[in-house]
């Protein structure tokens, strides 16, 4: 079911664009090219971000005075607050930016609750309500959810509660009820910036409440400047806003340029002990491999924080992001990356099963695949749901069980938008949410399954009814000979980080390379490392991860390259750092044998 990959080299800019910009280079102008900057505005904000010009005032929100004033009566008359987040990451690190700035403003009288996983489900729910009441909460703020709450919200305004919901999620036909909504999609919004993650629509309630009291006060509480505390805090609402996958333009570019040197000097005990255990620094806090970026926030440090919500309770990851005692931030450091070990392993695992199940029970002109088991952990499944996804390039459904339901998690590919189908056939699920490329439903009743499974597939057969034109698609920036690779290539491109969604790492394609070794690395061997040449005298070493899991390569590249063979690559430019040692590194994305 696997299938070669149509590599696509993006069009060269037209002329017109060249001459109004003589002064950038070739390599640069093909880049900006490709990400659909065209004019001298857009090129400088984008180029060369600027944290005091790039971020919007936080009061363009229509309803950030409101908030802001119901907090400040909370604050004056020590009234309850709780800040209702999610257990992802960007939930998580929301929550500990808004409850770590009331405190900061000398409110203490401040709680958080987090929804766990399976037994509270995503967003509020009546039962949280009512608890909340009970502990005579005075107002919920809830971060990164809320908005498709209004039952609940309505029930908590009935108990006496206020209720400020700062979401980025889908807005449902009815808004509800809440005494203020920071949301930047809401219809008739006036915030410029659309693209906030739910930690990024967080830190504009920060900024909001910090602006409000520089007006009378000179510094906060502490005698910290309310500049420096908001800048200390870009470290949170980076790692929220890459975790989240928003794209990176706009002020979330802006958010994580900056957010990445917070990170890299960090004051956050708990996320420096994360650092240290993950193996990203050393005991010194100093990075083993380089500084930090967008890619170890990716695949390094938001799995860690994620891992507490899917194996354990996020309180974890929030105890962890607001400690102040170093040996309970060590910890649960500890802890957290215990959870993502157990999370990799078990996820491995699952996918080996999937996998099987899959090749069992599909055939190649499927449209969509389904996978089932009731004891597979439902905090995974949407993991599991990609990753199957991303082999076969198809719509992919996994399905556990929890307290007696079918919980089941979707990911998609361009060609199938996933919620769309789902809200055609909503008499199968008990709830169901998403957007295009992913879902989570639950289904009303076992006996719907096999029904559900069939109108789905039907509804899928509309969109996909060749399965043999299923063929992913990488979109190249450039074709070069290795002799374009060089430090000065590199340093350009540094100049287009941070790299993430609507702005991927530049890609590149060079052709009739020849083998000078390969070299099986990591514990297993499915990496491969590569020496490559082009005209017998620039020589580069290539990465290859996963490159030898014959799941991921049905050629088994491992048994199938040798020496003097001849290839092509599409790969990124990166660099190899180790004992204080640099060297450019070709991250490979795709192979093939060469005509060449």
């Amino acid at each position: 079911m696997n299938k070669d990959k149509k590599w696509n080299i993006l069009p060269a800019p037209s002329e017109e664009f060249l001459n109004a910009f003589p002064e950038l280079p070739p390599i640069v102008a093909r880049l900006l090219w490709n990400r659909n900057l065209r004019e001298q505005k857009q090129i400088d904000e984008f180029l060369n971000p600027d944290y005091s010009s790039d971020l919007h005032d936080p009061y363009l929100f229509r309803d950030m005075k409101t908030a802001v004033d119901i907090l400040f009566d909370a604050i004056q008359n020590n009234k309850r607050i709780i800040v209702h987040g999610d257990y992802d990451a960007d939930g998580v690190c929301a929550a500990a930016l808004l409850v770590n700035t009331l405190k900061k403003l000398g409110h203490n009288n401040v709680g958080v609750f987090l929804p766990h996983r399976e037994t509270d489900g995503y967003g509020l729910n009546s039962k949280t309500v009512n608890y909340l009441a009970e502990q005579k909460t005075d107002i919920i703020i809830t971060c990164d959810c809320g908005i498709s709450n209004t039952e609940e919200i309505k029930l908590a305004k009935q108990k006496g509660i206020k209720v400020i919901i700062t979401d980025h999620h889908t807005i449902p036909p009815e808004l509800p009820p809440a005494d203020a909504i920071i949301h930047p999609l809401v219809t008739g919004e006036t915030y410029p910036d659309k693209g906030l993650s739910g930690g990024g629509v967080a830190f504009k309630l920060m900024q909001g409440l910090l602006a409000r009291h520089h007006m009378n006060n000179e510094l906060l509480p502490d005698g910290q400047t309310h500049e420096a505390f908001e800048k200390w805090q870009l470290d949170l609402a980076s790692i929220s806003t890459v975790g989240d996958m928003v794209p990176l333009v706009g002020e979330s570019r802006t958010i994580v340029r900056y957010g990445l040197t917070v990170i890299n000097k960090t004051r956050n005990l708990g996320l420096k002990y994360l650092l240290q255990i993950a193996g990203i620094n050393d005991e010194n806090n100093n990075p083993k491999r380089g500084e930090i970026t967008t890619e170890t926030l990716s695949f390094q440090v938001v799995p860690r924080i994620n891992a507490a919500g899917r194996m354990d309770h996020a309180n974890v990851a929030f105890e962890l992001l607001t400690a102040t005692d170093e040996v309970e931030a060590k910890r649960l450091a500890e802890k957290l990356n215990k959870n993502n070990l157990d999370r990799q392993k078990l996820t491995e695992q699952i996918v080996n099963t999937a996998r099987a199940q899959i090749r069992q029970n599909s055939a190649d002109t499927d449209p969509i695949l389904f996978a089932y088991d009731p004891t597979w952990i439902t905090g995974i499944l949407g993991l599991i749901a990609g990753k199957i996804k991303d082999e076969f390039n198809k719509p992919t459904i996994i399905m556990g069980k929890n307290s007696g339901e079918i919980t089941g998690s979707g990911r998609s590919i361009p060609e199938f938008n996933m919620i769309g189908a789902l809200q055609k056939i909503p008499q199968f699920f008990h709830k169901f949410g998403g957007h295009p490329m992913a879902c989570g439903f639950s289904l009303e009743s076992e006996k719907k399954l096999d029904k559900f499974k069939s109108a789905l597939k039907k509804l899928a057969l509309k969109d996909i009814a060749d399965t043999t034109k299923l063929i992913p698609t990488i979109n190249i920036d450039a074709e070069v000979n290795l002799e374009d690779i060089h430090w000065e290539l590199y340093d350009i491109l540094q100049k287009f980080e941070p790299f993430g969604q609507k702005n991927e790492e530049p890609k590149y394609v060079a052709s009739g390379l020849t083998i000078v070794s390969v070299d099986p690395v990591g514990q297993t061997g499915k990496h491969l490392r590569l020496m490559v040449k082009h005209n017998n005298h620039i020589t580069r070493k290539t990465i290859g991860f996963g490159l030898g899991d014959t799941n991921k390569h049905p050629a088994d590249w491992g048994k199938n390259l040798k020496a003097s063979d001849k290839i092509d690559l599409v790969f990124t430019v990166g660099v190899n750092e180790w004992n204080g040692n640099r060297e450019l590194q070709l991250k490979i994305i795709d192979i093939r044998k060469s005509s060449k």
